[in-house]
């Protein structure tokens, strides 16, 4: 538990990318479960999401570094 505290005190954008990363692909999956789509569309969805969750918290880590 203490390597956990650590790692997430000392990198925190990973662990904020990687929290938002999990909750968009669950929604994703959520919302697109009935649609039919085939294993590589799946993975390229997946893929462009955790994709833009990184973006996501890049782009609200430009704001940290402005104060």
């Amino acid at each position: 538990m203490a390597f956990i505290r650590q790692f997430i005190s000392k990198h925190p954008q990973l662990t904020a990318w990687f929290v938002l990363a999990v909750g968009m692909v669950l929604i994703l999956i959520w919302a697109a479960k009935d649609v039919g789509l085939l294993a590589h569309q799946w993975a390229a969805l997946i893929i462009t999401t955790i994709i833009l969750a990184g973006l996501c918290v890049w782009i609200i880590g430009w704001e940290e570094n402005e104060t």
